[in-house]
């Protein structure tokens, strides 16, 4: 499927973040994996561009705030470039092999983290500004 974008998305570093952005799942399956796997990526002499990739691509990103209450290290996890905000989406919208709807994803998230938590608007804001639909 092609995709078209307004703004310039460089693919090939989309390609490879989403390649790569659960590396840390070789050595953990928790919340921390991202970070595992930024940190593999580093000492591999992979591309910063790669590492934020891998490092934000947890839900629609993560708070200082709520990386202190995760127990990973103090600093924000949002998805900042539009290459790093496609695989974080992407990602949100796979369950195993399939691709689901945001409303599955929703659904999910509140179901495991409960009714009001505060990834689930970031969630809706990210599908929003990546497919130009508005927000409900």
């Amino acid at each position: 499927m092609k995709m078209e974008f307004e703004l310039e998305v460089d693919m090939e570093l989309v390609k490879t973040g989403a390649l790569l952005h659960d590396i840390g799942r070789s050595q953990t399956n928790g919340i921390k994996h991202a970070v595992v796997g930024a940190e593999l990526l580093k000492e591999r002499g992979f591309p910063w561009e790669v590492v934020n990739i891998v490092e934000r691509h947890i839900g629609a990103g993560i708070s200082r705030e709520e990386a202190k209450v995760l127990g990973l290290p103090p600093k924000d996890y949002l998805p900042l470039t539009l290459e790093e905000k496609l695989v974080a989406h992407a990602d949100n919208l796979i369950h195993g092999t399939q691709e689901v709807d945001l409303e599955f994803v929703i659904k999910k998230w509140r179901k495991n983290l409960g009714e009001n938590h505060p990834s689930i608007p970031k969630i809706i804001k990210l599908h929003s500004e990546i497919t130009k639909t508005p927000v409900t």
